[in-house]
């Protein structure tokens, strides 16, 4: 790994030769792109070492001179929101002339292949024939010039690019090969914020968390002083992540998992996510930068062959918990995508501008603090009276339904034996009563605690409560989607 980021070091250097004296710029400060609104705005690059560089931008100018190694950086001031097209320019022995930029809100989208799941997937997704299937045919209508879109890729990203290409306008071919959910995302953005929406998308098919956490980062932290860190640390962090450090964005989208969960992990994967999201917003010098993320959706896991280690039908539910547990971390988030699957032996299930569109949701209410987009339903506290569990649940404003109007799913119940058996519940209010036959004095209650559950409980805005267990210790899952600074 260190002869991985030693060249990484090397190719980034190589920009500027002797003979090359121009100022190059990164990749991802190109044509067509959205500057994050209200914040100071680095801009950096390459130049000849002493060679005096200026940026100008929307009535400011700001110069500098490059170091000896031929690196530069200004900060412009913050900017309002802009929908007009402007030029950036930057000036030193060469100009460069980035044409066509807005000012709005950037995110930054990474994971596996959940994320990466393109348009172009998903139009040839396949959903039940009641369900509303236009967004399968987005690609055909998709035009709006107020969202970018910057597809990262791994092998060019440290690479300059004199003809500045990298955003396009969220269409065409540029979109086909984007990311769905995160195309999605900006699309609810915008329409809900009516600003310019940037999307960067980072994401490799059957990545594990640690390649997107610098090697560097693990190192400095206790936790992993007695362990060994095996996966690949900082595979991809360098080459797709550190290289957009530090383009101002207002915060993090995540989907990502799978490849831990076939693994069984539990806490351990609860502190790799802390040390990511740490350590990114860390590097870009930001502790409260949102971190919003995809709670894993029902799937098989204990019918995969070759895995690592022995898998069962609660592999998946105790993953979720190690998710959940995340929300400890400030200014995090979490979606639920218990309904979002057509086939349980489909690791990438359709559906993904629900995705999207769930993390607007997440965002425009935590980050953007609007009061009138749904929220999911969490977990609150159990009281017991007579034979019945009363289940208390938060972070909704609405009423609590059955989504298919049958009796409500996937409760279990035990009493002081540990035993569960499959509860029955009824909705009372914003409370769920659950009783078992067997059961006569309720201990605890499990509800979609089976790989394989769809419960049928939601708010009546539309979207699922999200599973839990009261038999283990929980933090307050809704203290950390709260308060975050715009």
């Amino acid at each position: 790994m260190k002869n991985q980021v030693l060249g990484v070091l090397l190719l980034v250097l190589s920009w500027v030769t002797p003979a090359q004296a121009n100022v190059v710029l990164p990749r991802v400060l190109a044509h067509n792109m959205v500057l994050q609104r209200n914040k100071p705005l680095p801009i950096w690059g390459q130049a000849a070492p002493g060679e005096t560089v200026a940026v100008q931008f929307a009535g400011q100018q700001v110069s500098t001179v490059a170091d000896a190694a031929g690196r530069w950086q200004v900060l412009l001031q913050p900017l309002a929101t802009s929908s007009t097209p402007a030029e950036l320019v930057i000036t030193g022995r060469n100009t460069i002339r980035l044409r066509n930029v807005l000012v709005g809100e950037v995110w930054l989208a990474s994971g596996q292949s959940n994320m990466e799941y393109t348009m172009r997937k998903n139009s040839k997704a396949t959903i039940p024939a009641t369900e509303d299937a236009s967004p399968l045919t987005e690609l055909e209508r998709a035009h709006n010039p107020l969202i970018r879109i910057f597809l990262v890729n791994r092998k060019e990203l440290v690479k300059p690019d004199s003809l500045h290409r990298g955003w396009s306008v969220a269409q065409d071919s540029a979109l086909r090969s984007f990311s769905a959910p995160a195309y999605f995302f900006a699309k609810e953005l915008n329409q809900r914020l009516n600003v310019p929406i940037g999307v960067i998308s980072s994401a490799v098919p059957g990545s594990r968390i640690e390649p997107w956490i610098a090697e560097a980062a693990f190192q400095q932290d206790s936790y992993y002083a007695t362990q060994k860190v095996d996966g690949d640390p900082g595979k991809f962090y360098e080459p797709m992540i550190r290289p957009l450090v530090p383009f101002a964005v207002r915060g993090f989208l995540w989907y990502q998992g799978e490849s831990n969960c076939f693994l069984a992990e539990t806490s351990t994967y609860t502190h790799k996510m802390k040390t990511l999201i740490e350590s990114w917003r860390a590097a870009w010098q930001d502790s409260a930068l949102p971190f919003y993320y995809v709670q894993l959706a029902p799937f098989k896991y204990s019918e995969s062959k070759d895995t690592k280690v022995p898998l069962n039908r609660e592999t998946l539910p105790r993953f979720r918990e190690a998710q959940t547990a995340a929300l400890q971390i400030p200014y995090t988030g979490v979606i639920v995508t218990t309904d979002l699957v057509t086939k349980l032996d489909d690791i990438h299930p359709p559906y993904k501008w629900k995705i999207g569109r769930r993390l607007a949701w997440l965002a425009l209410a935590a980050t953007y603090k609007k009061h009138n987009v749904p929220v999911s339903p969490v977990y609150q506290s159990m009281a017991v009276k007579g034979n019945e569990a009363i289940l208390s649940f938060q972070n909704f404003r609405s009423s609590l339904v059955s989504e298919n109007k049958q009796p409500l799913t996937d409760f279990q119940l035990a009493g002081p034996d540990g035993v569960f058996h499959p509860g029955q519940a009824r909705i009372k209010g914003k409370r769920v009563l659950v009783s078992a036959t067997g059961v006569a004095q309720p201990v605890a209650v499990r509800f979609g605690w089976d790989e394989v559950a769809k419960p049928n409980l939601f708010s009546k805005s539309g979207l699922p409560v999200r599973p839990f267990r009261t038999d283990a210790a929980a933090t307050n899952p809704t203290t950390a989607t709260t308060e975050v600074s715009k």
